[in-house]
């Protein structure tokens, strides 16, 4: 759940990407269209200065305020196929009854 840091209120044009920069303060760029090279010219929109704290995530909310989250980490962990170590069993069990019948 996201909560509201800082009420800045800013309006939001289409063809630029708003983000909080390393200062605290609302910025934005242009977004790229096609094979334009170059990267864009970053421009504050509003000076904030916000204090931002390790771990969450600080981002511009549809009001055009400041929000904040918890940043999600690690994502899911892989699980052990244990089909594969069963068919290794089955095979194991198969060879030594064969050295048995062999044997006798």
């Amino acid at each position: 759940m996201a909560k509201k840091v800082e009420k800045v209120g800013v309006k939001k044009e289409s063809g630029y990407l708003y983000f909080v920069d390393k200062k605290g303060n609302v910025a934005r760029a242009k977004m790229a269209r096609g094979k334009k090279k170059g990267k864009g010219k970053v421009e504050v929109v509003a000076k904030v200065g916000v204090k931002k704290e390790a771990g969450m995530l600080y981002f511009i909310d549809k009001a055009g305020d400041i929000s904040c989250a918890v940043m999600s980490r690690g994502g899911k962990k892989k699980k052990k196929k244990k089909k594969a170590t069963k068919k290794k069993a089955a095979k194991k069990k198969k060879k030594k009854a064969a050295k048995k019948k062999k044997k006798r």
